[in-house]
């Protein structure tokens, strides 16, 4: 009765003492949806910081390394290094380091290079892939910063490499 009581007490103390972290499932509001303008007025200066929710949520930062892959932005930005688009590494932004400068910029594109993606991406994954471009240049917290890329993660383990396939030669015999 006494060891039951205690196991109890244990598995209570267990569940109550970790705390998991919250992770959205639903998209992020849009730009309109959260009150934020979507216009940018000449001569009114830069857009303010918006707190993009995303550079706080390591999930959203880790599907926004993925989708600058899958939407190529490599082939322009080289992984954040630069080619023939510019370096996202570093400290000099022509157009702004802030959350609202990089989301404006992918979705209305830049002279001399930079596509539009208006229509094409939803605002939410903007939001992930501006919060992940601002991770490449230190610029969210380390704790929420998606870590090291896949291939750098070492060999695959042999479980999961392809068998090797018996010859159909026969052996040769020794006399």
């Amino acid at each position: 009765m006494r060891s039951g009581f205690a196991f109890a007490l244990c598995l209570i103390l267990s569940l109550t003492a970790c705390e998991r972290e919250k992770r959205e499932l639903s998209p992020q509001p849009t730009r309109s949806e959260a009150g934020l303008a979507t216009d940018f007025v000449a001569g009114a200066g830069a857009l303010q910081p918006s707190g993009n929710p995303a550079e706080l949520n390591a999930p959203a930062l880790s599907e926004g390394k993925t989708l600058f892959a899958t939407y190529n932005c490599t082939g322009c930005h080289a992984n954040g290094g630069g080619g023939m688009g510019p370096a996202l590494m570093d400290d000099e932004w022509i157009y702004g380091y802030y959350p609202d400068q990089i989301f404006r910029t992918i979705l209305e594109g830049r002279p001399n290079g930079m596509p539009a993606f208006r229509g094409r991406i939803p605002d939410y994954q903007v939001w992930s892939i501006a919060g992940y471009v601002r991770s490449m240049s230190g610029l969210v917290r380390k704790d929420a910063a998606p870590g090291r890329d896949d291939h750098l993660s070492g060999k695959k383990p042999e479980s999961s490499t392809d068998k090797m396939q018996p010859s159909n030669s026969a052996a040769p015999t020794v006399p």
